[in-house]
């Protein structure tokens, strides 16, 4: 390790008596850190768009042969740079979606809202730590003498520390539903879809209105992330908002309360079903949400309203740190699965191969295979998207980009003296491969170890 490093700094050195390093040092700084970088090579000119004049041509050669752009990569453990804009970009969106902000008036932060946990049923007793008042309570009482149909305790009685490996771990391998899990997991996405149509026509039921009427004084958005827990399923959190018709520049209904919100989606999320595909191959199932349900108001003070608030800061971190996590964090992998030899080596616990396992079995059936189980093997059977939001909830991710790239754009004309004035940019690029030499990845290591941001 000690040699590669030396080698490195040497090859870095090296490239700094070049004529061309400085260019080339802006190159991979402005990245922030990006650790896989792409490679660009081509060529651009800026026109003033009034007279038609040609102001700047640059081409890759100015950036040491190539011009690198970030990954874009929204997952931590692929790029932490890149995934720390992807994390702060989504903190914005969801937090101007509840006090305003980023072109959405501030009068959302006095709509009804509400942040909603909707967990994954149970497929089988897991090893879990559990806490009351400070103190750790045994993981699962036990009736003595009591064990499942292939001889294991029903219950644990041991106090769990937050690093033991087993949490999460079914007590009974055996008797947990693995195919179960991995086809709820399959349809979670669309569980969220159904329940989100439910939601509205439970909330038009309440008022007295039709769908059609709820659709001409109402409109319900919302914002959610995927979270994936120890056993190896995904939770939802979210934030759901009613409107005025026209989404958050008109003001709701005066019958549209937090109160009547939050007794809709209970309603709903306990209600909400769907049935599994392949009953012949492994039984009859209904597809739907845990029976822990969490509803609590967001609101930008304490309010008296009978719930636990959760304030609109707090919120959006909670969404925007689990936008750039994956399956991962319960143990599993970050990469596709191509083959069955490969399940040979991959290191993960026992119970996250027996659902990639399954994901491998059912995906190779015809009655499943429609659900692409194989492609999203690793990922424990969920191909859904990780943070999703309704199209009126608030600003887009493509718009702050954009937001970013204009302002970038302005400080580079600034820099190099160009006319005020509307301009367009026409070039050719093409893809030149990826990553960085041994020399340019030190360097961004530096870059990443300074808390270095994109555009620096």
């Amino acid at each position: 390790m000690t040699m590669t490093l030396t080698a490195n700094a040497a090859a870095l050195v090296a490239r700094a008596s070049e004529a061309d390093f400085a260019a080339w040092r802006r190159n991979i700084v402005r990245l922030g850190g990006c650790t896989n970088p792409i490679h660009l090579v081509g060529a651009a000119t800026v026109y003033d768009t009034t007279s038609g004049a040609a102001l700047l041509s640059y081409g890759s050669d100015v950036y040491g042969g190539r011009l690198l752009i970030a990954c874009g990569n929204r997952r931590a453990t692929v790029c932490p740079a890149c995934s720390a804009l992807y994390r702060a970009d989504t903190y914005q969106l969801v937090r101007a979606g509840l006090v305003g902000g980023k072109n959405v008036t501030e009068a959302v932060s006095g709509y009804p809202r509400v942040f909603v946990t909707l967990t994954a049923p149970s497929f089988g007793p897991v090893h879990t730590r559990r806490e009351r008042d400070g103190r750790v309570r045994a993981c699962r009482p036990r009736r003595a003498g009591e064990s499942c149909p292939h001889g294991r305790p029903t219950g644990c009685l041991e106090r769990h520390a937050t690093d033991d490996h087993r949490l999460g771990e079914p007590l009974c391998p055996r008797c947990y539903d693995y195919a179960g899990a991995v086809l709820w997991h399959s349809f979670a996405g669309r569980l969220w879809h159904r329940f989100g149509l439910e939601l509205r026509r439970e909330v038009a039921r309440r008022a007295g209105l039709s769908r059609t009427e709820f659709g001409e004084v109402t409109r319900l958005s919302y914002a959610k992330v995927a979270e994936y827990q120890r056993r190896g399923l995904v939770h939802f959190h979210g934030v759901i908002r009613l409107d005025g018709p026209e989404g958050p520049d008109s003001s709701p209904p005066g019958w549209a309360t937090v109160p009547l919100l939050i007794d809709a989606v209970r309603e709903v999320a306990g209600r909400v079903r769907l049935a599994a595909p392949g009953a012949d191959v492994v039984g009859p199932r209904e597809l739907r949400f845990g029976t822990q349900v969490d509803v609590r108001p967001v609101t930008s003070y304490r309010r008296n309203t009978g719930e636990r608030p959760a304030s609109a800061a707090a919120v959006a971190g909670y969404i925007a740190k689990y936008a750039t996590k994956g399956a991962e964090s319960a143990g599993a992998v970050d990469g596709r699965i191509y083959h069955a030899r490969d399940m040979v080596m991959l290191p993960v616990r026992a119970h996250v191969l027996r659902m990639i396992g399954t994901c491998w079995w059912l995906g190779g059936l015809p009655e499943f295979e429609p659900l692409g189980l194989r492609r999203w093997a690793h990922m424990l059977g969920y191909g859904g998207h990780f943070s999703t939001k309704s199209r009126r909830y608030s600003t887009t991710l493509t718009a702050l980009r954009q937001a970013r790239a204009d302002h970038r754009a302005e400080q580079q004309r600034a820099s190099l003296g160009l006319v005020d004035g509307p301009t367009v940019t026409v070039g050719q690029w093409r893809y030149a491969g990826r990553g960085y030499s041994p020399a340019a990845a030190l360097l961004a290591a530096s870059v990443r170890e300074g808390g270095g941001l994109h555009g620096a």
